[in-house]
């Protein structure tokens, strides 16, 4: 008799027709784990089908039965009609909405997408200004001024360690953020720690406000990262990390990613969304004054008297290098090149442009600024007055234009008159578009033209800003912003800026206005008697105050490029 231990039972595959028995059987019970809730387990299938069937069906909800190509449809034709009402909506009546603005708004958002997003709107706006705000508080210089993105509040810091907080609608004062003191007792070990005090002790040089106006960041002489809840004016959280001061600041545009540039030569990144340090990059052999960042993981950073700009790819934890300032031979041949063909690679350069004389006199020593005009183009300004334009595929500059701020005279006593040329203090770009602003300590901020190839840029306008421009900041405003703005209106007194108005009036919108929907430019600028980062340089007279302007550019009237 065979053993218990060794005998198994077969067991017999189920017939087809109990197969086909037990799937709608399984096919009910999915759907029924997939209807019901957490917390309501004990209840029966009938009921739950009862209620979905009395909700209403929305046009953006999920069928279980559409197929991929239906579902494209008809998130297609639910984007073509957010498209339609939303050019509809306050621009024009909805008959003036034919297919060439539907589809130049399409392009428009999937180049924004990619990240490749140009708006060739210079030509469309008078940067005459018209309308300006002058905001005054600080007793020193103002080294920064930034507006949140909803052009609700306007945020400025100054050499005196307080930050402002002002209503950019109506120019009144909301919140002061002072400076605070550290206990002269403490010796030693009983010193209190900077890092452990709910605000700044020393000088504020930069701020930064995330794109959803929720955070406000600050830095300074103090070594410290501060974090402000904008909406409730409290601090959040203060970082460390950087061992010399922090000189700049900037957010990746549509996130809460933080980048910090200081004099100890490294960029860190901090995560405000978890409140939490990154990484830090390293590179630069001189100290970083400025930085920009966009939408993708890429930033852009100066490193003054190192005289390169440098491209960094965070994700890939590369940069690419971009050196300024004049050439030689020693030079040449470290970075590769030959001696041979130096001289003539000299007199080429010289042959080109205008001024030729003036750019072989003074050379480049540092590079103070740079704003990123999209993912693969910035722009940098030095101190021998010169602007230029970059590519992410060229090491060499695309284009320069010399002397932007003309030349400052000094008179001496044993050479006579010296003329050195003004170095560019700030610069900023309007995203993503052909506009950009310089500022210098002539008494003038200039906006410039980015040709459409991107190959050049040219003067359209200045702007008087008597003192030096520690900061600037181009940004559209909302929709209606300049009626809601009482500094906006234009006094009786000044017949030629109401016959600007007159010519900028909304019913005369062109159609590149209609299509990107910006109505109003507004141009920040952080104006001082000193440089924001040392007193080498100081503006009295001519009106230069510690202040902060804020101008208004309006569209031409039926301007149609």
């Amino acid at each position: 008799m065979p053993d218990a231990f060794f005998a198994s039972k077969k067991r017999k595959r189920p017939t087809s027709k109990q197969s086909h028995s037990l799937r709608p059987f399984k096919l009910k019970k999915r759907r029924e784990d997939e209807e019901l809730d957490s917390d309501r387990t004990d209840q029966d299938v009938d009921d739950l089908d009862l209620r979905a069937d009395d909700e209403p069906e929305s046009s953006g909800d999920e069928d279980i039965h559409e197929t991929p190509a239906e579902k494209r449809l008809r998130l297609a034709k639910l984007y073509l009609q957010n498209v339609t009402e939303g050019l509809a909506e306050g621009e024009f009546d909805a008959a003036e909405v034919d297919k060439e603005l539907i589809s130049a708004r399409l392009h428009q958002d999937v180049l924004e997408h990619s990240g490749k997003f140009h708006l060739f709107i210079a030509d469309a706006y008078n940067f005459t200004p018209t309308s300006r705000l002058r905001c005054r508080g600080h007793r020193l210089s103002v080294t920064s001024a930034v507006a949140t993105e909803d052009a609700k509040y306007l945020f400025t810091a100054s050499k005196d360690g307080a930050i402002i907080k002002w209503d950019l609608r109506t120019g009144q004062k909301i919140a002061t953020f002072y400076k605070k003191r550290l206990d002269p007792k403490g010796k030693g070990k009983q010193k209190e720690n900077t890092f452990d005090i709910e605000g700044h002790t020393d000088e504020v040089l930069a701020l930064a406000v995330s794109s959803n106006s929720q955070y406000l960041a600050s830095a300074g002489r103090d070594r410290k990262v501060g974090v402000w809840d904008v909406e409730k004016n409290q601090w959040v959280k203060g970082f460390g990390g950087h061992k010399d001061l922090i000189s700049v600041l900037t957010f990746r545009q549509g996130t809460l990613q933080l980048y910090t540039g200081s004099f100890d030569r490294t960029v860190k990144l901090f995560d405000l969304s978890v409140l939490g340090y990154v990484e830090t990059l390293f590179g630069h052999q001189d100290t970083i004054v400025s930085i920009d960042a966009l939408r993708s993981e890429t930033a852009v950073t100066a490193g003054a008297r190192d005289r390169t700009l440098r491209y960094w790819k965070i994700p890939e934890e590369s940069q690419l290098v971009f050196r300024g300032g004049g050439k030689s031979a020693l030079r040449e041949l470290l970075e590769g090149g030959a001696f041979e063909g130096h001289e003539s690679d000299e007199e080429g350069q010289g042959k080109k442009g205008k001024g030729t004389e003036q750019q072989k006199k003074f050379v480049e020593g540092s590079i103070e600024c740079v704003a990123m005009v999209d993912e693969t183009n910035f722009v940098s300004g030095g101190d021998t007055g010169s602007i230029c334009l970059w590519n992410t595929q060229k090491k060499k500059p695309v284009f320069t234009q010399a002397l932007c701020h003309g030349l400052h005279e000094v008179e001496s006593s044993t050479e006579g008159v010296v003329k050195t040329p003004r170095w560019i203090t700030s610069v900023a770009c309007l995203r993503y578009s052909d506009i950009f602003a310089s500022g210098s300590w002539d008494g003038d901020i200039r906006i410039w033209k980015i040709d459409s190839k991107l190959k050049s840029f040219s003067l359209v306008g200045t702007v008087p800003a008597p003192g030096v421009v520690n900061s600037l900041q181009l940004l559209p405003a909302p929709k209606g912003f300049l009626d809601s703005a009482s500094w906006a209106s234009i006094p009786d007194s000044d017949p030629v800026a109401q016959t600007e108005t007159a010519k900028s009036a909304p019913n005369g919108k062109s159609s590149t206005v209609k299509i990107t929907g910006i109505e109003t430019l507004l141009l920040v600028a952080g104006l001082g008697q000193e440089h924001r980062l040392g007193r080498w340089l100081t503006v009295k007279g001519d009106g230069a105050v510690n202040s902060t302007a804020v101008v208004a550019f309006r569209p031409r009237v039926g301007h149609d490029p």
